[in-house]
C-alpha cells in the first residue's frame, strides 16, 4: 500500500530537526575546549646549538706601576706663629691714633702717640742743668789742673790741692748723672710714639684718642697677630710615627693644607715641630708646619684638612678607585679584561688611596687593562666588549 502524499511533508520537516541538532552539538563541543592548550613549544634535540652568552660593554683604563706618595691625611688648625699685646710703657693721653682696626702692619710701624708735653719740658729742664753742670765742671778741673801746678812750686798746701782734685771729681760725676737722666727722659719720650714690635695683623682697637692708659694695665692698646709666615697644628695616630721620624731625618716632610669649600689650590708647607711625647689619652702625636702666607690663604684659628707626606713609595702598583670592588666580607678585588675579551676576577688588597687612584697589592702588571664601569653586571669570566667613557658634560 503506498503512503499517502500528506506524509511526505511530516518527513521532511524531521529530517530538517535532526540535522540542526548534530550542527548545534558540534559547536557546544568546540566550546567547551580549553583555549589555553596551546601547542607544546619544541625542545632542541641532542644535536642543536645553544645560543651565545650576551656580550656586555665596560669602560676600561690601564694598571699603573711608578712614583706614588704616601700621604697622612688628618685634620689641624691654623694657629699664629707670634701674638704680641700693645701696651704703653708710660703713663699718658693718646694723642694720635695712626692705624685702623684690622689692619696690617710693619715691625716699627706708628700705631699711637701719647701726649708727651710735660716729658719735653723736663728734658730742657735737664738739658739746661747738664749746661750748667759741664761749666762747673770745667771750672772745677781748671782749679784742680791750677793748683797741682802751685803745689810743685811749693806755694799751696797739700789740703787745698787734694780739695781741688775732689771738686773737679764731682762736678764730672754730677756731668754724668745728668747725662743719665737725660737718656731716661728722652727714652720715655720715645715709649710716647708706640710703635708695633712685629709685622702682622691687627685685631679690635679697645681704646681710641682721647683716653688715658696707664704704664702695664691690663687692657692692651691693640693686639698684633702675625700671619706670614703661618702655622697649622694637627695630630697623626702614632702607628705614623716612625714614617714621620725617619722623614725628618733626611729632611723636613711635604705638608699641605686646604679649607674645606675653599676653590684655590693646597698652600705648601713643611714640618718644624714633632711633639715629644704621644698622647696616651689619644694615642696621637702632635706636629705643626710652617707655611708661607702672602696672600692669607690660612687664617689663624680656621680649620683645614691636611696631607702629610713623608715619602714617596718609588714602585707602586695603581688603578683608578673605581675599578676596586667590594665583596662578602670587605674583600677587595678587581675586574681584569684578558686578550679574549673576557671579564677576569682578581682579589687586591687595597693599601690606600692617592689622588682619585687605588694603591694596590695584587697579581696584576702593568699596562693591564681593569674595568673601571659597568663591573657591577660581570661575573668571572663573562664576554665584554670595551666601549669610550662617557664625556663629563660641561
Amino acid at each position: 500500500m503506498m503512503p499517502s502524499r500528506s506524509l511526505f511533508p511530516l518527513l521532511a520537516g524531521a529530517v530538517s530537526a535532526g540535522l540542526v541538532a548534530m550542527l548545534a552539538g558540534s559547536a557546544t563541543l568546540q566550546a567547551q575546549t580549553p583555549t589555553s592548550q596551546a601547542p607544546a613549544s619544541q625542545t632542541p634535540g641532542p644535536g642543536a646549538t645553544p645560543a651565545p652568552a650576551p656580550t656586555l660593554p665596560v669602560v676600561v683604563s690601564r694598571a699603573e706601576r711608578g712614583p706614588v706618595p704616601l700621604e697622612i691625611t688628618t685634620n689641624g688648625n691654623v694657629v699664629a706663629e707670634a701674638t704680641v699685646s700693645v701696651r704703653s710703657r708710660v703713663d699718658g693721653q693718646i694723642e694720635k691714633q695712626h692705624v685702623e682696626e684690622g689692619q696690617r702692619v710693619e715691625r716699627g710701624q706708628l700705631l699711637f702717640t701719647l701726649d708727651s708735653r710735660m716729658t719735653q719740658a723736663l728734658l730742657a729742664q735737664q738739658e739746661a742743668q747738664l749746661a750748667r753742670d759741664r761749666a762747673q765742671s770745667v771750672r772745677a778741673r781748671s782749679d784742680a789742673n791750677r793748683y797741682a801746678s802751685l803745689r810743685g812750686e811749693g806755694f799751696t798746701a797739700a789740703q787745698r790741692y787734694e780739695q781741688a782734685q775732689a771738686d773737679a771729681a764731682a762736678a764730672e760725676a754730677t756731668v754724668r748723672a745728668g747725662e743719665a737722666l737725660i737718656s731716661q727722659t728722652r727714652l720715655t719720650l720715645d715709649f710716647a710714639s708706640i710703635r708695633a714690635e712685629i709685622a702682622g695683623r691687627l685685631g679690635a682697637l679697645p681704646l681710641t684718642e682721647g683716653n688715658l692708659v696707664r704704664a702695664g694695665e691690663n687692657t692692651p692698646l691693640a693686639t698684633i697677630t702675625q700671619t706670614d709666615p703661618i702655622q697649622v697644628q694637627f695630630s697623626v695616630p702614632e702607628r705614623w710615627l716612625p714614617e714621620v721620624q725617619a722623614s725628618l731625618r733626611g729632611g723636613r716632610p711635604v705638608v699641605t693644607a686646604h679649607p674645606p669649600g675653599d676653590r684655590h689650590p693646597p698652600v705648601q708647607g713643611s714640618v718644624v715641630f714633632l711633639d715629644s711625647q704621644v698622647d696616651t689619652t689619644s694615642g696621637t702625636v702632635q706636629i705643626k708646619a710652617r707655611f708661607a702666607n702672602p696672600d692669607n690663604a690660612l687664617w689663624p684659628g680656621q680649620y683645614v684638612n691636611v696631607v702629610l707626606v713623608p715619602r714617596v713609595e718609588p714602585d707602586a702598583l695603581s688603578v683608578p678607585v673605581q675599578a676596586v670592588q667590594t665583596g662578602s666580607g670587605n674583600s677587595r678585588y678587581v675586574y681584569v679584561v684578558d686578550g679574549e675579551s673576557r671579564a677576569r676576577r682578581r682579589a687586591v688588597t687595597l693599601q690606600r688611596v692617592v689622588g682619585g687612584r687605588a694603591v694596590l697589592k695584587a697579581e696584576i702588571a702593568a699596562g693591564d687593562k681593569v674595568v673601571i664601569e659597568g663591573a657591577q653586571l660581570l661575573s668571572d669570566g663573562a664576554r665584554v666588549v670595551e666601549r669610550p667613557a662617557a664625556r663629563p658634560q660641561s
